[in-house]
């Protein structure tokens, strides 16, 4: 809603720009009448190359790229902070953020470590303001599970398995003899060419499971992270694939198969599954189910032969369109949309209360990403060590 004047109510700042998520989000709360963005800005040592970017988005979206942080979030007419640097910049900014009074919508995941994740969730708690981190709670594959718990038909919920691929990259080119050897600590998550999947991919289960239960994760009891699908990943030490054993409060058991497989894998935007068991029956929710199978004398999908230079794994919606990546089109879902997840943000700001996806939510999942890592270097169970 807007306020008595008509103007919208929400002044958005973002932070970061192009190759970032920042390419939705900030379209996302552009095209909220309630919102309007105010102008980008980032720190001042950044990188020529990222100062490029981040005034590339200002261009496209019409906004100042503003020069100073600490005076963009001094400003009056700022509410809100979509917060989407690089995970390694993430916690310092976000931090700065709630200090300043700013409601923060954070990319995920939300840090690069528990402390880091802890002290953000802290920092917001202190500050009094809202905080949401993005996730994929507002898809209908979530949406539906909701129901059907909420429901009760089902009975009592002992069981949760997860099964999320992304079907982006070039794959069929990591070197399968060479097994991956985890190593407890992550000095690193993101390259220009890859990332730690676990870490990027795997998130979303982790949220989904606390968003869908109302419960933590006490434990990893099992984790492998592998190397299967792309010389990218294997190159920079970081895993294109992995599994995680979970135990959940009040005895619930949880799996999770998250990776990135490549553009070919499948023939939409990867595997994308959500199994529920309890004690009165079970169910499987496909992403793509029900749908509409097309088959036609079109020429058939083809991945792009020569990936961006910039982005060879299509992380971002920039760089897909620019290096040619087209859209898949033989299957269609039907099922209602996905709802606005900067929307529901937003929403919660109207009603003054807390969003159902938190910083302290995000911090849990880092927990969890943490611990899983050392319990697949370790290839043992490791309890989750939380101060929560």
């Amino acid at each position: 809603m807007s306020n008595v004047t008509g103007q919208p109510q929400y002044g958005v700042l973002l932070i970061s720009g192009n190759h970032t998520h920042q390419e939705s989000y900030a379209r996302a709360f552009a095209a909220d009448s309630r919102c309007h963005l105010v102008g980008l800005v980032d720190e001042r040592d950044v990188s020529e190359h990222r100062r490029e970017l981040n005034n590339q988005l200002a261009v496209e979206l019409g906004i100042p790229y503003f020069d100073d942080l600490d005076e963009s979030l001094a400003r009056d007419d700022v509410q809100i902070v979509s917060v989407c640097p690089e995970p390694e910049r993430r916690s310092r900014l976000t931090i700065r953020c709630a200090q300043a009074g700013k409601h923060v919508y954070v990319d995920k995941p939300l840090t690069t470590s528990t402390e880091e994740a802890h002290a953000v969730a802290d920092a917001v708690a202190a500050a009094g303001v809202r905080s949401q981190m993005f996730s994929l709670v507002r898809i209908p594959l979530a949406q539906q599970a909701r129901e059907i718990v909420q429901s009760g038909q089902l009975g009592k919920l002992f069981g949760l398995h997860c099964e999320l691929m992304f079907a982006k990259g070039i794959a069929g080119t990591a070197d399968l003899s060479k097994p991956r050897d985890e190593k407890p600590q992550a000095p690193r998550f993101t390259f220009l060419d890859s990332k730690r999947e676990l870490y990027c991919v795997g998130l979303y289960p982790l949220v989904l499971f606390q968003w869908l239960t109302g419960k933590r994760i006490e434990s990893v009891n099992g984790a492998t992270t592998s190397n299967y699908f792309f010389e990218q990943h294997q190159k920079n030490d970081v895993e294109d694939f992995s599994c995680l054993m979970l135990r959940m409060e009040d005895g619930i058991q949880a799996t999770v198969t998250a990776g990135r497989t490549g553009w070919s894998s499948h023939p939409s935007h990867g595997v994308h599954q959500l199994h529920l068991v309890g004690t009165k029956g079970s169910v499987t929710i496909d992403a793509y189910a029900p749908r509409m199978e097309i088959s036609s004398d079109a020429a058939p999908w083809k991945q792009p032969e020569v990936p961006h230079p910039e982005d060879p794994m299509g992380f971002w919606w920039s760089t897909q369109d620019a290096g040619g990546v087209q859209p898949k089109t033989d299957w269609c879902p039907i099922h209602q949309a996905a709802v606005s997840d900067t929307a529901c943000f937003v929403d919660c700001l109207d009603a003054d209360r807390e969003s159902d996806v938190p910083a302290s939510m995000g911090a849990h999942a880092v927990e969890v990403i943490m611990t899983a890592y050392r319990a697949a270097a370790s290839e043992s169970a490791v309890e989750i060590d939380s101060r929560r």
